[in-house]
């Protein structure tokens, strides 16, 4: 990494994040702008200041609140990564930091040249890639389109083969969107759109990702997920599905198909394969499903 980068440092008195992108960036090679700060008060104030393109941010400095820390810094300035800094017993809070808007974090035991260069470069590109694909949204509904979604998952796809890390992908399909339209009309088939996204949207976290990939199909990528993870979401979104369809009645029931699946290295070699996988048994499903409904009818023959 050669280019000029502005770097905004909130770090402890050890120094050892300071000491490693000096490390990465030699002075006399003139490739980085490092604003050092010691506390959350100089930081926040810095960031209307230096205008820097990452921020990092050690997680001892937000105690006792860590996470609103990462809230307040994420929320300052959401256009500029944030990577954070912990100790190894705090992995735990790190991880949770990428809920509350951190893009990558950084344990200490780790945090050499190579380990930041990597880091530093994800998150940029994560960055731009982002930025791309925001200009890939469904105008309806807010998600992203397929593009977008495929563009984002790749990256973070491959981001998890280097780390070990896992995924569960889930595809929807609105079963009775036309019959909405039909019945009741365009505008009332666009609200039930909407209300399908917003199910989604509040099922997942904010750093996963979701998407409108088709008129009627859905899609939303979970990152660091467990298993059995797959069936337990599938269990979650069909009691919060349950409870939108009582709560209303408008236009009848929303019938949404589901299907998902679990990911830790294995399988799929891109994300446009695991997509296509999972999409494939929503097709299953519903061929399976028409299997039942013609035995059924064949049984009531007399």
């Amino acid at each position: 990494m050669t280019q000029k980068l502005r770097v905004l440092l909130a770090e402890c008195a050890s120094g050892k994040a300071a000491s490693a992108l000096r490390e990465l960036f030699p002075e006399d090679q003139g490739g980085l702008v490092l604003t050092e700060v010691s506390g959350i008060s100089t930081l926040i104030a810095s960031l209307q200041l230096v205008s820097p393109e990452v921020i990092l941010l050690e997680l001892t400095l937000g105690s006792p609140d860590i996470l609103g820390t990462v809230r307040l810094t994420h929320r300052t300035k959401p256009e500029v990564p944030l990577i954070v800094i912990g100790d190894p017993l705090e992995e735990e809070i790190a991880v949770a930091s990428l809920r509350e808007g951190a893009m990558d974090y950084l344990l200490k035991n780790h945090m050499d040249a190579r380990t930041l260069d990597r880091v530093l470069r994800g998150a940029l590109e994560r960055n731009t890639l982002k930025g791309l694909a925001d200009l890939l949204r469904d105008p309806l509904t807010g998600l992203y389109i397929r593009d977008g979604f495929l563009t984002l998952g790749s990256h973070i796809m491959n981001s998890a083969k280097e780390r070990a890390g896992t995924l569960v992908l889930l595809c929807v399909r609105f079963e009775n969107l036309e019959r909405i339209r039909k019945e009741f009309g365009q505008n009332s088939a666009e609200s039930s759109l909407r209300e399908t996204a917003t199910l989604l949207t509040r099922a997942f976290r904010r750093t996963d990702l979701i998407a409108r990939i088709g008129e009627s199909q859905f899609a939303a990528l979970a990152v660091n997920a467990v298993e059995p993870s797959a069936p337990v979401l599938l269990q979650r979104l069909r009691k919060r599905l349950e409870a939108l369809n009582n709560a209303n009645s408008r236009w009848g029931p929303l019938e949404l198909r589901m299907a998902a699946r679990f990911w830790a290295g294995k399988g799929a070699r891109t994300f446009a394969e695991f997509l296509d996988e999972v999409e494939w048994g929503l097709r299953a499903a519903e061929g399976r499903q028409a299997g039942h409904k013609r035995t059924a009818l064949l049984l009531k023959k007399p």
